[in-house]
């Protein structure tokens, strides 16, 4: 387990290297999930990008559909970093490198996170390509990654979880959402460790429990990102349902398949509620 001392250094060096190829601070970024990265190409010219590998302790993904870079721009003026891919449990990561980015996120001053990911529809109203606005989470990935010493530096050591997914932000992508004229579901997101997906059995129990959707995803993320007194708006792209609710296996390629299909009106969703938040601010 790393000292508190040693895991700061390591955030510390993190975001320095970033200030020195350029990237100033900006108060919002957001997380993009499987296959969801054709948002970059929202961003105004002249964007900075870094690859996850070239910056110090950075962990690195493996995952198809994770492009694993660092970007920084403007949307439609705006600045914003983007951390597109991430790395997850199922990995071998250990929980603090998951949270890791993030927090190296919030040394560069963004204090309010967007959270993406391609998940499995549990609501049996729910479709394939639909988008759920995250109103909360169950963490079921058998960790925290608050867990061992506390970084005072970033929170509390038992920082409260009661609005993990922020209202205001939520009524802000409701609006958006409005205004285009999207169906956005709204809904609790379930997180598992992977990489195998769900048995019926499990999806039935996830429902029973109240989770409209599940993932392996976010979820660290969420908890690092409240932990340092973020503002957090999550969305799931429905990219399948999960097991046993229709007669069909499940494959990776279906995931991608339905990102990359829906990825404009993802992409359009984002942009907008990002535009909505820079107006109010």
């Amino acid at each position: 387990m790393e000292s508190v001392v040693t895991e700061m250094r390591k955030i510390e060096e993190a975001a320095g290297y970033l200030k020195k190829r350029g990237i100033p601070e900006t108060g919002s970024g957001v997380i993009l999930g499987s296959g969801l990265g054709d948002f970059i190409s929202r961003l105004d010219p002249g964007r900075q990008e870094v690859p996850f590998g070239e910056i110090p302790h950075f962990p690195a993904s493996s995952v198809i559909g994770h492009a694993g870079k660092l970007v920084w721009g403007r949307l439609a003026g705006a600045p914003l970093a983007v951390l597109a891919g991430r790395v997850h449990l199922y990995e071998g990561r250990r929980m603090a490198e998951v949270a890791f980015p993030t927090r190296v996120l919030h040394r560069l001053g963004v204090r309010r996170l967007i959270v993406t990911n391609a998940a499995g529809g549990i609501n049996r109203s729910f479709r394939p390509g639909d988008l759920m606005l995250i109103s909360d989470h169950i963490n079921l990935l058998g960790g925290n990654p608050l867990t061992g010493p506390n970084l005072d530096d970033f929170g509390p050591r038992f920082p409260d979880m009661s609005e993990a997914y922020s209202r205001r932000l939520r009524h802000l992508a409701r609006s958006a959402a409005a205004a285009m004229g999207l169906l956005l579901r709204e809904g609790v997101y379930l997180a598992t460790a992977g990489p195998s997906y769900e048995t019926p059995a499990e999806i039935e129990m996830f429902r029973r429990m109240g989770a409209d959707a599940v993932g392996m995803s976010t979820v660290p993320e969420v908890i690092a990102a409240n932990h340092a007194g973020m503002e957090v708006l999550g969305v799931s792209c429905i990219t399948n349902m999960a097991a046993g609710v229709l007669p069909c296996k499940l494959v990776h390629e279906e995931v991608l398949a339905t990102t990359a299909r829906v990825q404009q009106d993802f992409c359009r969703l984002l942009a907008d509620t990002i535009g909505l938040l820079c107006r109010k601010e």
